[in-house]
C-alpha cells in the first residue's frame, strides 16, 4: 500500500499540520512533513477528525434487504466518515445466536467500508421472555460486547438484572431500549400540546424516565455497566446525571435528530418526522444540547433506521418509524453543537469516536490521531454548506427528514486502515 500524505489539516480542529500513512497506520505527524511518492491530499482548511465509530446502525441483513444491506449501510457509513458501525440484533431472524451475528460480522468483512461489529439480542427473539445465548455470541467470532433489544424495551426487571449480571462477567454492556411498553400503547408521537391539537396518540416521556431510573438502579445493585439508547428526553437527562452523580456505571446517546427537530414538524403529518423514540419539544432539544456538552451524555449516536419508500409514503399511523441518518450525522452536529459553540472540533471526536468506541470496545477505533496508530481518519470539509439531496445517498434507503434542508460541512475523505473509502465525496 502507497503512503498517503494529508497536508495542511486542522487535526481535531487545531492548527494545521500534516500527517503521513504508511499502510495501515499513521507514520508522522507534524509540520512540512514529505515522502518520496506519497499520494497527496491537499487540506488545508479542512478539519481531521479520527474515523467516526456509530454504536446505533440498523443494516437489517438478514431479511429485510429491501430497506438496506450491509454492503449499503456501511457505504453510507463510509460516505459520513464512519470507519466502524454497530449494528443492531432486530433482523430477521434476530441476532440471537453466534451464527447470525457471524454472518453479519464477516459480510462487514467482506465488503471492506467499514468495520462492522454486531450488537446480539438480549433475549431470544426479541421477546423479552427468555435470555439469548450471550455468553456465546460473545465467545464467537465477533466478539459481541453489546447486547440490545433495541426495538423493543427489555421490561422485565428479573430479566433485565439477569443480563446485566451475565455481562459483567466479560465487562459487556447491556443498551437499552428505555420504552415502557404499557404506557406507550397506541402512541403516535410525543404526548404534549401539538399530540392534543392533532388528535394523535401521546408518547409521554415518563415512558422513557421510568425505565431509565429503574435501570440505573438496577446496574448499580449488581455493580454493572448499562447503556441508554437515544435518550429524548429533559427529564432522562436529569435522571443520567443524577447516576453518575453516584457513581454508577451509565452512558447514554442521543441522536443527532434529537438535537435538531421537535415535535411541531409533526403537524405536516408528513411520516419522515415519525420516530422512536418521538421528536420532542424545544425544552428538550436544549436540554440534550446542554448535556451532550457538558458529558452527562456521552456521545451521538445515528440510530440509522433505513425504511423502502412503501413504508414511510403512507399515512402517518401506518408508517414505520425510523430516519437514516449515518451520511448527515456530521453535519447536524456541527449544526447544532459547533456552530452554536457548544462543542469544538476536539470534543466532537470524542462524542462520536472516542467515547463510542471506549463504550463499544471497538479495538483500532477512536484513537488519537498520532505516529504509530491505525489509519482509520475522517477529513471534513467544515465551511461548505448545501442542501440535502436523498437521491445522492449510498443507503438504500431515502427516509430522511432534512431533505431540501441546508446543512453544514461535508465529509471529503474516509480512511480506513489507510486504505481510502471515500474520495472527494465520491465511494472507492
Amino acid at each position: 500500500m502507497s503512503k498517503i500524505l494529508i497536508r495542511g489539516a486542522k487535526v481535531l480542529g487545531g492548527e494545521p499540520q500534516d500527517v503521513l500513512i504508511d499502510g495501515e497506520v499513521i507514520e508522522a505527524v507534524g509540520t512540512g512533513l514529505s515522502a518520496e511518492g506519497a499520494e497527496v491530499v491537499e487540506a488545508a482548511g479542512k478539519v481531521l477528525l479520527p474515523g467516526l465509530v456509530d454504536l446505533h446502525t440498523h443494516l437489517r441483513e438478514p431479511g429485510r434487504e429491501d430497506s438496506e444491506t450491509v454492503l449499503t449501510g456501511t457505504r453510507a457509513a463510509a460516505s459520513g466518515g464512519y470507519t466502524a458501525v454497530f449494528a443492531m440484533a432486530n433482523t430477521f431472524p434476530v441476532a440471537d445466536t453466534a451464527g447470525v451475528v457471524e454472518q453479519v460480522y464477516r459480510l462487514g468483512q467482506e465488503h471492506g467500508y467499514c468495520d462492522v461489529q454486531p450488537i446480539g439480542a438480549v433475549t431470544v427473539g426479541l421477546e423479552g421472555r427468555k435470555l439469548a445465548e450471550l455468553g456465546a455470541m460473545h465467545e464467537s467470532a465477533a466478539g459481541v460486547t453489546v447486547f440490545s433489544d433495541d426495538g423493543k424495551c427489555v421490561d422485565d426487571a428479573v430479566i433485565m438484572r439477569r443480563a446485566l449480571e451475565y455481562v459483567k462477567a466479560f465487562g459487556g454492556v447491556v443498551a437499552q431500549h428505555a420504552q415502557e411498553p404499557r404506557l406507550t400503547e397506541g402512541a403516535q408521537m410525543n404526548e404534549g400540546i401539538v399530540s392534543a391539537e392533532l388528535g394523535l396518540g401521546g408518547w409521554p416521556a415518563v415512558a422513557e424516565e421510568s425505565i431509565i431510573a429503574r435501570d440505573v438502579l438496577l446496574a448499580e445493585h449488581v455493580g454493572s455497566r448499562v447503556h441508554i439508547c437515544h435518550l429524548s428526553t429533559a427529564g432522562s437527562v436529569e435522571i443520567v446525571r443524577w447516576a453518575k452523580s453516584r457513581g454508577i456505571d451509565v452512558t447514554a446517546e442521543v441522536t443527532p435528530h434529537h438535537l435538531l427537530l421537535t415535535d411541531e414538524l409533526v403537524r405536516s403529518y408528513n411520516p419522515v418526522y415519525k420516530v422512536n423514540p418521538p421528536l420532542r419539544t424545544e425544552r428538550d432539544v436544549h436540554a440534550l444540547r446542554e448535556a451532550l456538552a457538558d458529558g452527562t451524555i456521552d456521545i451521538v449516536a445515528t440510530d440509522h433506521a433505513p425504511h423502502p419508500h412503501e413504508d414511510k409514503d403512507c399515512e402517518w399511523a401506518a408508517a414505520a418509524m425510523g430516519m437514516v441518518g449515518l451520511e448527515t450525522a456530521l453535519s447536524v452536529v456541527q449544526e447544532t453543537m459547533v456552530d452554536t459553540g457548544l462543542l469544538d472540533w476536539g470534543q466532537v471526536a470524542d462524542r462520536m469516536s472516542f467515547a463510542p468506541a471506549r463504550i463499544g470496545r471497538a479495538v483500532g477505533h477512536g484513537r488519537p490521531v498520532s505516529a504509530g496508530e491505525p489509519a482509520n481518519l475522517t477529513l471534513v470539509d467544515s465551511a461548505y454548506r448545501g442542501q440535502v439531496d436523498p437521491a445522492g445517498f449510498a443507503s438504500r434507503s431515502r427516509n430522511t427528514p432534512y431533505e431540501g434542508r441546508e446543512l453544514p460541512g461535508r465529509v471529503t475523505h474516509t480512511w480506513l486502515r489507510g486504505k481510502a473509502t471515500l474520495v472527494d465525496g465520491k465511494l472507492t
